[in-house]
């Protein structure tokens, strides 16, 4: 058996998902722009720096989702995937995907980003039927504004396919060959995991590494 395991932000998407929910609840009016669109910008530039306090940010991020009734955010969420999500998502990444879900391959997203935004694009959009994120927690079928457990940030990505796999009754082991798609330095606990990771469209250090380590650089743009 094959595992294949894909980023999802600046990855399979081009753009990052996490930063354009904010965006579009700001253009909502449902976030105030003069106060919050500063910080979701410095959160980004912190992420792209390796400097980012993945909690600091899960409090900015997932505040919202404590505000607002699940079905209100699920319309929201409707409207956010066909305005900001499906023009980011390329022809040769539905394709990538779709030549792993054609083999017998475990075929995962591991991404940073919260699951409620990132669930109905994995599914939905890529037909990729397992997603390993940072969980939103709920009380009485609300959100509470906090993550539960560790975030599927950095080397907590290793953590969490870990949990996903033993949750299969799988391991490493079971797997023939691995592959982590990525672009960003961040992941590189996890594509050094891997039996092959894959650069996508990477950052600078990420590309530097890539090259000095012999791995695979390409682009899905």
């Amino acid at each position: 058996m094959k595992l294949v395991l894909f980023d999802l932000d600046n990855t399979l998407l081009a753009g990052d998902s996490d930063f354009e929910w904010a965006q579009f609840l700001i253009r909502k009016g449902v976030l105030d722009r003069e106060l919050q669109e500063a910080r979701n910008v410095q959160f980004y530039e912190q992420y792209k720096a390796g400097t980012l306090d993945i909690f600091e940010f899960l409090d900015f991020q997932l505040a919202p989702l404590a505000r607002h009734p699940r079905a209100q955010l699920d319309a929201w969420h409707r409207e956010f995937v066909d305005t900001a999500i499906r023009p980011m998502i390329t022809a040769k990444a539905r394709a990538l995907v779709q030549q792993y879900l054609d083999i017998d391959a475990l075929v995962a997203v591991v991404t940073a980003t919260n699951s409620f935004v990132t669930g109905p694009i994995v599914l939905g959009e890529f037909g990729i039927p397992h997603l390993v994120a940072t969980i939103p927690a709920q009380e009485g079928g609300a959100f509470t504004g906090k993550p539960r457990g560790m975030p599927a940030f950095k080397a907590g990505k290793i953590e969490r396919v870990d949990n996903w796999l033993e949750s299969l009754g799988l391991h490493w082991g079971s797997f023939e060959r691995s592959w982590f798609y990525s672009d960003s330095h961040n992941d590189l606990p996890l594509m050094s995991r891997v039996s092959d990771p894959v650069a996508v469209d990477p950052d600078d250090t990420l590309r530097a590494h890539a090259e000095g380590a012999g791995w695979p650089v390409i682009s899905l743009r």
